[in-house]
C-alpha cells in the first residue's frame, strides 16, 4: 500500500470518527458541552444535572426546576448550552428566555449566539445558522438577529431574551427557560415584586404556551412564595400516575442533607464540589450568615434559623391509645377579606394533641360554614371552639344549625371571644405548639398551604399570614380540661 493511499484511509477514518463523535455531541448535552467547551471539567453532580436538562431538551420532562448554589454552573448548563442544542436538534424550536432584568436577558441571548458560531458548533448541528455568522458572511434578508432576538436561518426556530416585565409578543413559545427571576434576595422579599414576577408570568409568559410547551426554572429560593413555590403549590409535584402535569424538582444543596440518593450520591455533610467550593469555605459562609446561606446554596427559602417554629415537629402514622382522648377542634375564622379560615379538627390525650384534618382557606362564609360542618361530623368531634370575633358567633351558629341538620347530636359547639394580642401569644406559646402538636406523616402534601404558613412563620420580619399559627397558638392554651385554658409558657 503506497503513502498515498495510506493517507487517505487514516483521513476517511479520521473523518468517520469525527462524525461519529458529532453524532453523539448531536444526542447527548453533555458531549455536546464537553465538544463546544472544551475547559469545562464536570463534577459527579453536573452530569447527573446534564442528564436532567438532556431528558428536558427530547421532551421527557414536560416542567422542570432545578435549584443549585451559586457559581456551580447552573445557567452554563441551562441557559447557554441548552438553547444551542435545542435549536440544533431541532431548527424549528421557538425558545424563550427569561430573567431579572432584560441586561441579564441579552447577555444570556448573546452568549448563546457565540455558541452557535463557533464552527465546532457547526460541524456539529450544520443546518443551525445565523445570519450574519461566520457560516453565512452576509446578512440573508427576513431574518432577525439582535441581542433580544435571533431566528434560524431557512427555519421558523427563534430564541428570545426579555426581562421580567418586557414584552414577548410574536409567535407561541416551544420551551420557556426562566433563569433567575429575582435579582437579590430583597427583591425576593418584597411582596409587591413577588406579585409583579407572579403577574408577568400570568399574563405574559403563560399566554404564549401551548399544550405541548415545556418549561425550565432555574433560580435561587429566596422566599416560599416565590414563583416557584407558588407553580408547586398550583401544579403540584410530577406523578406519572396521578399528576403527569406537576413539576420535577431537583435540588442540589451545597451542604449535604440526609443520605446518598441515586440523584445526589453523596454522604451527609458534603459538598456539592469541593473542587471548587469547599467544605470549609462553606461553612464559613454559613457561620456569617446562615439564613442567607440556608436560601442562597441550601436552596431552601425557609431557613431554621430564621423560622418560629425552628425544631419542627413530630408525625404519627397510627395515633396511640390514651386513658385520655377527647376529638376537639379550634375554629378562627378570617378577620377580613384576605385573611383564611384556619380549623383543625384533633385528638387530645394527656401528653399531646394529633391533628386529623385541616380546612384552610380563604373561601367565603358560606362556604367554610359547610365544610366545617362536614369536617366536624367526619371526625366525629365531642366539643368545637369557635372564636366570635368578626362574625364567628354568627359564623357558630350557622355550622351549630348544619350539623344538627346532618344529624350529629352529640358535637358541642361554642364560642368564646379571644382579646388577647395575636402575635404575643404565638410567640410566647411557640415552643408549647412544638411540643404538644403532632401532625399526620405527609402533612406537607395533605395541606401544602397550611403547611408552608407554619413551617415558613418567620420570628423576626413581617408575616402575611398569621392565621394557622393564631389557631395552633389556641389548641395549646385550651389543652386540658379548664375552659379558661391554660398558661403553658413556663412548661415548656
Amino acid at each position: 500500500m503506497s503513502k498515498v493511499e495510506q493517507r487517505v484511509i487514516l483521513k476517511d477514518a479520521i473523518l468517520k470518527a469525527r462524525a461519529v463523535a458529532n453524532g453523539m455531541c448531536r444526542d447527548d448535552l453533555l458531549r455536546f458541552t464537553l465538544k463546544t467547551m472544551p475547559t469545562f471539567t464536570p463534577a459527579d453532580f453536573h452530569r447527573k444535572y446534564y442528564g436532567l436538562l438532556d431528558r428536558f431538551a427530547k421532551g421527557d420532562i414536560k416542567k422542570l426546576m432545578v435549584f443549585m448554589p451559586p457559581q456551580h454552573g447552573k445557567s452554563e448548563g441551562s441557559t447557554r448550552r441548552l438553547p444551542a442544542y435545542l435549536v440544533g436538534r431541532d431548527p424549528n424550536k421557538r425558545i424563550a428566555i427569561i430573567s431579572y432584568s432584560d441586561t441579564k436577558a441579552r447577555k444570556f441571548n448573546r452568549e448563546v449566539q457565540r455558541i452557535i458560531d463557533d464552527p465546532v458548533y457547526h460541524d456539529i448541528f450544520p443546518d443551525t445558522i445565523l445570519n450574519m455568522s461566520i457560516v453565512s458572511e452576509e446578512r440573508i434578508k427576513g431574518y432577525v438577529r439582535t441581542s433580544e432576538e435571533f431566528e434560524i436561518v431557512g427555519h421558523r426556530g427563534s430564541v428570545k431574551a426579555v426581562g421580567v416585565g418586557g414584552p414577548l409578543t410574536g409567535d407561541p413559545v416551544d420551551i420557556l427557560i426562566m433563569d433567575d427571576l429575582y435579582k437579590n434576595a430583597k427583591d425576593a422579599w418584597s411582596p409587591t415584586i413577588r406579585e409583579t414576577v407572579n403577574d408577568w408570568y400570568d399574563t405574559v409568559a403563560e399566554t404564549r404556551l401551548h399544550n405541548d410547551s415545556q418549561q425550565l426554572m432555574v433560580f435561587t429560593r429566596w422566599h416560599v412564595d416565590d414563583l416557584a413555590g407558588r407553580m408547586i403549590k398550583m401544579d403540584g409535584l410530577f406523578d406519572p400516575e396521578t399528576n403527569p402535569d406537576g413539576w420535577v424538582v431537583v435540588i442540589f444543596p451545597a451542604i449535604k442533607i440526609g443520605g446518598p440518593t441515586d440523584l445526589d450520591p453523596r454522604q451527609e455533610g458534603e459538598a456539592l464540589w469541593p473542587q471548587r467550593h469547599s467544605l470549609r469555605s462553606l461553612q464559613a459562609i454559613q457561620k456569617k450568615n446562615p439564613i442567607v446561606f440556608g436560601s442562597l446554596y441550601q436552596q431552601d427559602p425557609r431557613p431554621a434559623e430564621g423560622m418560629l417554629y425552628e425544631r419542627g415537629f413530630r408525625t404519627y402514622s397510627v395515633i396511640p391509645y390514651d386513658a385520655v382522648m377527647k376529638r376537639k377542634n379550634y375554629t378562627d375564622t378570617a378577620d377580613d377579606g384576605s385573611d383564611y379560615l384556619c380549623s383543625i379538627d384533633y385528638v387530645e390525650t394527656t401528653t399531646n394533641m394529633y391533628v386529623l384534618d385541616v380546612l384552610y382557606t380563604q373561601k367565603p362564609m358560606e362556604v367554610t360554614e359547610t365544610r366545617t360542618a362536614e369536617m366536624l361530623c367526619k371526625d366525629n368531634i365531642d366539643t368545637a371552639i369557635i372564636e366570635s370575633n368578626n362574625g364567628g358567633k354568627g359564623f357558630a351558629r350557622a355550622v351549630e344549625r348544619i350539623v344538627r341538620l346532618m344529624g350529629n347530636k352529640t358535637t358541642a359547639i361554642e364560642w368564646i371571644p379571644q382579646t388577647d394580642n395575636k402575635l404575643t401569644r404565638i410567640f410566647t406559646q411557640s415552643a408549647a405548639v412544638q411540643n404538644l402538636i403532632v401532625f399526620p406523616e405527609g402533612w406537607d402534601k395533605l395541606w401544602p398551604v397550611f403547611y408552608n404558613a407554619v413551617t415558613g412563620f418567620l420570628r423576626v420580619g413581617k408575616n402575611e399570614h398569621d392565621d394557622a399559627p393564631d389557631v395552633l397558638t389556641a389548641m395549646t392554651e385550651h389543652f386540658g380540661d379548664d375552659e379558661e385554658g391554660q398558661d403553658l409558657t413556663g412548661l415548656f
